[in-house]
């Protein structure tokens, strides 16, 4: 009751880091760590929840700290007049198969848990 009280009253700044998901077996090897905070612009396959929808692969298009859900590229549910609306999933649902390393600051990250393995 009180953790999970604690996380939906949760302030954005602590929010963001419960948005994570575990990374695939190459990239664990890689890195050396088992898990990564989602951003936009990573590569990830949903793993749980709908059967039309496990093994789909896409980009992030979007990431609700509010929510813990994730938006992908390519992940659509049709709606009751048959436009296509965009299916959030959960980021513990999927796993991450590319990372977008463009921002220097997050490439420090990874690569401290690694050094510190070693």
């Amino acid at each position: 009751r009180k953790q999970r009280k604690a996380l939906f009253n949760a302030p954005s700044h602590l929010r963001r880091k419960n948005v994570a998901s575990h990374l695939s077996e190459n990239l664990r090897r890689e890195y050396g760590r088992r898990s990564a905070h989602v951003i936009k612009g990573d590569t990830v396959m949903v793993m749980r929840g709908n059967e039309d929808l496990i093994g789909t692969e896409g980009k992030v298009a979007e990431v609700n700290t509010r929510t813990g859900r994730l938006t992908i590229e390519g992940v659509t549910i049709p709606k009751a007049d048959g436009t296509e609306v965009s299916r959030p999933i959960h980021a513990s649902n999927v796993i991450i198969t590319k990372l977008d390393t463009s921002d220097s600051w997050r490439r420090d990250i990874l690569t401290r848990k690694e050094e510190g393995a070693q």
